[in-house]
């Protein structure tokens, strides 16, 4: 099929449409429809799976056509093995919030369940774009659908929350912005010929001057790391994750985040070695901050969601350190801790979002002893926070293991005291997720209000069994995942082995000569 990724992408959109003329009162419908649709997209994502080749790391599907000609600016689309994944996680984390979202949306669903479809569609085409002016549309496209989730659905402080996650965003998307109509310029000082191909624009990137890389570097990455997000860009996460439906938090931890790592893996670490490569202690430094940070916050919260929202800073911190530390192992622990982190994180926003429906409150000193009355919801529960934690057997280990067993004989960081550092983040989450577990669930069952809790429906059953099932594949059975980015990642890594390292930490910075007076 030659133009699967279109399909992929402008499903969900183009069958957006149909439910505006849907029956606004007929909510059944619209639930069922989007679901379909959410599906039917989720099929086509795993035919693409059936089809792609894992002996290369060549982008696949590719097709290219003409978008804007006054620019040269095409419409380009391919994927990798890390584009795959994340492609794959997305069309499963859509139908899960969607299910999960049946009976907690009261208001305006119609146009809930709408803007869920329109984000899957431009989900995928920042996964899949590799024209940047294409890529860029779609990244920006995603603060609508994300802004009116949060704003409209949202708790008390929605509007605060749902504006600082735009000011923020939209202030990372003007640095990118920038970085991407200057890299244009340079790339047609060697070429004559304005171009936004991104394939061309790596081939061509060893003629940009080491200094201009590194402002480009730092425009492209900020804009990057607020999305991640990284400390100190971070602030706008807990308030964004705090406010947001159960849904919208899912999809903000487990996809919206990964672009900001995504992007980093494929536009600065492609295209800017140099820059990459002499800025990394700058970067890893305040990965490690993050790490520990985020978990440090974590264990004094008294709010589910918040505590689970600053795990993510800390979890995502172990991503950009696997990241820059540019070994085989760290960068495919890096990859598959995006996709783990999205299902056991998402998971956890399932988890708090169905407690909050019961009693309303996601104040931890509400609850206590709920194991009594919700046994099935305590063993669920358990086992997602044990797969967050790292617990070998469950996925959350794999990459965690792989980014600390790779970022510690880095050449590029040159000093294991990162890994070391970070690796107490580990005894941490055990920390803030078993205390957690511990005054929810466990304890006497004193509460008048949580003596009569129901365990978990069906409705919460279907929205959570997809997610166990791959918690527990990737942690028994990773290799079916890594082998997915194997080839891609090492396509990436390819100007990074260690005699080129060398290479780029000892290149100088081009001088500029003072005119003459």
């Amino acid at each position: 099929m030659n133009n699967i990724l279109s399909i992929l992408i402008f499903l969900p959109l183009a069958l957006s449409v149909p439910a505006f003329f849907f029956p606004r009162r007929n909510e059944s419908l619209i639930k069922i429809y989007t679901l379909i649709v959410s599906l039917l997209t989720l099929g086509f994502s795993v035919y693409v799976l059936s089809v792609f080749n894992t002996d290369t790391g060549d982008y696949q599907f590719v097709e290219k056509a003409m978008w804007v000609k006054l620019i040269n600016s095409y419409y380009f689309v391919g994927i990798d093995g890390i584009s795959l994944l994340l492609i794959l996680l997305s069309t499963l984390i859509f139908p899960v919030s969607i299910i999960a979202s049946w009976n907690t949306i009261k208001t305006r669903v119609k146009e809930f369940f709408i803007l869920l479809l329109i984000l899957e569609g431009a989900l995928i085409g920042v996964f899949c774009a590799l024209d940047l002016i294409l890529f860029y549309v779609f990244w920006e496209f995603i603060l609508i659908p994300m802004y009116f989730l949060i704003g409209i659905w949202g708790g008390e402080n929605r509007i605060y929350a749902a504006v600082k996650f735009f000011l923020y965003t939209m202030f990372g998307s003007v640095l990118l912005l920038v970085g991407i109509i200057w890299l244009a310029m340079i790339n047609q000082q060697f070429t004559g010929v304005i171009s936004f191909d991104l394939t061309n624009i790596i081939t061509n990137s060893i003629y940009i001057p080491p200094d201009k890389q590194i402002y480009l570097f730092i425009l492209f990455t900020i804009g990057f790391l607020i999305k991640v997000p990284l400390f100190p860009f971070h602030t706008w996460l807990p308030d964004a994750h705090v406010q947001a439906p159960t849904a919208g938090s899912v999809i903000l931890a487990a996809l919206l985040l990964k672009m900001g790592t995504y992007g980093i893996i494929r536009f600065s670490m492609s295209l800017f070695p140099v820059a990459f490569v002499k800025l990394t202690p700058y970067i890893a430094v305040l990965a490690v901050i993050g790490i520990i940070y985020g978990a440090l916050l974590s264990i004094v919260q008294k709010d589910m969601k918040k505590l689970v929202a600053y795990s993510s800073v800390s979890h995502l911190g172990f991503v950009v350190l696997g990241m820059f530390a540019l070994t085989a192992e760290s960068m495919q622990g890096a990859v598959i801790q995006m996709v783990n982190h999205g299902l056991s994180t998402g998971a956890l926003f399932l988890i708090v979002g169905m407690l909050y429906e019961r009693r309303h409150t996601k104040e931890i000193a509400a609850y206590g002893g709920v194991r009594k009355v919700m046994p099935v919801f305590a063993g669920i529960f358990l086992l997602v926070s044990l797969s967050s934690i790292g617990l070998p057997g469950l996925n959350g280990f794999i990459g965690e293991f792989l980014i600390l067993a790779g970022s510690f004989g880095s050449y590029n960081l040159g000093n294991y005291w990162y890994t070391l550092i970070s690796s107490t983040a580990v005894i941490f989450s055990a920390v803030y997720l078993l205390w957690l577990y511990q005054r929810v669930m466990l304890g006497p069952l004193d509460k008048e209000e949580n003596k009569s809790l129901k365990d978990i429906n069906k409705y919460e059953y279907a929205s959570l069994l997809p997610l166990i099932v791959f918690i527990i594949w990737i942690g028994v059975y990773p290799n079916t995942f890594l082998r997915i980015s194997e080839k891609s990642v090492k396509k990436v890594l390819i100007n990074y082995d260690n005699s080129k390292i060398k290479t780029l930490k000892e290149m100088e910075f081009k001088k500029v000569q003072e005119a003459p007076n």
